[in-house]
């Protein structure tokens, strides 16, 4: 079973947990771009959209962890990483995974969030 969101009370506020999200997939189960920049800017555009559902956006994002297939797609990463967590810099882990369960997928995010009530 797989959920993309959990959105937890925890009285005064909300705590939100989103899974780890890779760039969307063509009818082959293969991401539709092998740009890591483009693969990026989608997850985070995706990660965006379910934090909206959950009342919330990437400005209540409290922790990130990302995984890349390549280290040396960081300096890519990076900067457009810090551009969509701007206003919340959260604390953040990185680190190099073998694969990803998406045919050509390079990068795979997954966030917690907290939401005032």
């Amino acid at each position: 079973a797989y959920t993309p969101c959990k959105k937890i009370d925890m009285g005064d506020y909300y705590m939100i947990y989103v899974s780890g999200v890779q760039a969307p997939q063509n009818d082959n189960h293969e991401v539709i771009t092998d740009d890591i920049a483009e693969q990026t800017k989608l997850v985070f555009e995706d990660i965006n959209k379910i934090l909206n559902l959950a009342g919330a956006s990437l400005d209540n994002v409290i922790k990130a962890v990302i995984y890349l297939t390549d280290m040396n797609d960081f300096d890519v990463v990076s900067p457009i990483r810090a551009e969509y967590f701007k206003n919340s810099m959260p604390v953040s882990t990185l680190v190099e995974v073998n694969g990803m369960t998406r045919k050509g997928s390079k990068i795979e995010v997954e966030v917690t969030a907290m939401l005032k009530k």
